[in-house]
């Protein structure tokens, strides 16, 4: 006798009411058993920020071996700025934090901190703001500051581990130009050195701010072709680059 046999005969109706919930329960159960659901986005989050990590740390690799001059330097932040806009704040960490001992590894800890500050900080923070939408002049701004705290961060380690204050240099190099624009101004004048120390503040917040242009330039004619726009740059950017192409 069959296990079919034994059962009873249902009406032609349909089930009763009572039945259903416990017949759609086994229904659910059993399109678990057979249909399991995969989660596909853990490893592909693991693979790209690996990817990217290892890209941001092999351009800052060649970078400094073999310089070309600005061309990869626009492009250190971008990477973990990436990874953020596809996976989030956490996986943008792992990938900044990844780049860090990956460099530790291939070129010491002393090189790997001089990329982490502010380089893979900076890509945190681009990738967030641009997560968020802001403005550029807000991103930019936020990023010139970082950008110039890390300048800070270089000439303080740099001096630590040579035994020389940096920061002399670099005063020197400004009372140099200082004085020669004086010159040309023909202002008879000696600048005085809190005069100097403004304007090598103002210098480097002047450079970063151009650096910072430049890498949301380049993001937003690369992001957009990955799928991953950033922010529209303000009106007269756009006109510019439609009449540039």
């Amino acid at each position: 006798m069959s296990i079919l046999d034994s059962l009873p005969d249902e009406p032609e109706s349909g089930s009763s009411p009572e039945s259903q919930p416990a017949q759609n329960q086994w229904l659910d159960q059993q399109d678990k058993l057979e249909q399991p659901q995969l989660k596909v986005d853990a490893p592909l989050r693991m693979v790209e920020t690996a990817f990217l990590s290892s890209a941001a740390s092999l351009i800052w690799f060649v970078n400094f071996y073999f310089p070309l001059g600005p061309v990869l330097r626009i492009f250190f932040p971008i990477p973990i700025a990436l990874v953020y806009l596809r996976w989030g704040k956490r996986a943008a960490w792992m990938a900044a934090l990844t780049c860090g001992l990956l460099l530790a590894v291939l070129m010491g800890p002393i090189r790997s901190l001089l990329f982490v500050m502010p380089y893979a900080f900076m890509g945190v923070l681009l990738g967030a703001t641009w997560n968020r939408r802001v403005p550029w002049i807000v991103s930019i701004t936020l990023g010139t500051l970082l950008a110039t705290l890390g300048i800070f961060f270089r000439i303080w380690l740099l001096s630590v581990l040579s035994g020389e204050d940096l920061w002399v240099y670099v005063i020197n190099q400004v009372t140099e130009i200082t004085e020669w624009i004086f010159l040309k101004l023909q202002v008879l004048a000696n600048p005085s050195v809190f005069f100097i120390q403004i304007g090598a503040i103002a210098v480097i917040l002047l450079n970063n701010f151009i650096y910072l242009f430049v890498v949301h330039l380049a993001a937003w004619l690369l992001l957009d072709r990955l799928g991953n726009p950033i922010p529209r740059p303000p009106n007269w950017i756009q006109v510019l680059m439609d009449y540039e192409s």
